[in-house]
């Protein structure tokens, strides 16, 4: 069983990466399977063991993976190999970035648009929660600045979209399409939905966000999927509020040969 899908253009350049599926954990009730959000409520045990198989079928090692405590804000945390993971986690960001192979980072969503990021010069990587509060704070560009202030250069940037609410399910009102044009530089994003409110891509923003700071548009991908339409495969907040789980989407970093760490 597939635990997760993963992004053919960062696979390509060689980075382990995943976003992950309901599917293939421990977890049991409102949480079943592959729940990942560690403050839900859901049984710690089968939580870790649900990291842990995540992490065997990835290739990464489940103890050296970074998070921290998302608020759909703009903040992005730079990791270094010498940081606990534990400590980092109860730290305000909504995004991370590294560079130590052995390391992965990870973003924590359900419904909300994980992207992923990879310098294919460098290894260096970086995971974003994109809420549309953060899409609107500019959390895209926070993190392309972070990457770029540590050496990255936008062309050499691989990028991948995972699964989240999609324009046919992510209805909102006026008011957040009106922040959200202040950020879209331009592109439509606005559909005609199941009522008379406005629904939303913001995949097409974030898009747009990355090709406005440079990210080859060939060199981003996007994996598909609707977290709200498809409850066979994914956890929904918008769905099944508290009683959902939550998905992780994770990067590791590379080496500059292509090396990662064996586990």
């Amino acid at each position: 069983m597939d635990l997760a899908l993963s992004s053919p253009i960062l696979r390509s350049a060689g980075f382990i990466n995943g976003f992950s599926l309901r599917e293939g954990g421990a977890s049991r009730g409102h949480f079943a399977s592959l729940n990942l959000g560690r403050a839900l409520g859901d049984d710690s045990v089968n939580v870790e063991e649900n990291h842990q198989r995540f992490a065997r079928a990835l290739g990464y090692d489940a103890a050296r993976l970074f998070e921290v405590t998302q608020v759909h804000g703009a903040v992005v945390r730079s990791v270094a190999g010498d940081e606990e993971p534990r400590t980092v986690r109860v730290e305000r960001a909504d995004a991370l970035v590294s560079s130590t192979v052995g390391d992965a980072v990870g973003v924590r969503v359900a419904d909300c648009l994980p992207l992923l990021i990879a310098d294919a010069r460098t290894g260096r990587v970086a995971a974003v929660h994109c809420g549309w509060r953060s899409v609107a704070g500019a959390i895209v560009e926070a993190t392309v600045a972070s990457l770029v202030a540590l050496g990255s250069r936008p062309q050499d940037l691989y990028a991948a979209i995972g699964p989240h609410i999609r324009a046919c399910c992510f209805e909102v009102g006026d008011e957040v399409v009106a922040e959200l044009s202040r950020v879209a530089h331009g592109v439509s994003f606005v559909r005609a939905g199941a009522t008379s409110k406005p629904y939303v891509a913001l995949s097409a923003i974030v898009g747009a966000q990355l090709d406005a700071l440079g990210v080859p548009a060939a060199q981003c991908d996007d994996t598909g999927g609707c977290t709200r339409c498809d409850a066979a495969r994914f956890f929904s907040f918008r769905r099944d509020g508290a009683a959902s789980g939550r998905h992780l989407a994770l990067i590791a970093p590379r080496g500059v040969s292509g090396e990662t760490r064996e586990l």
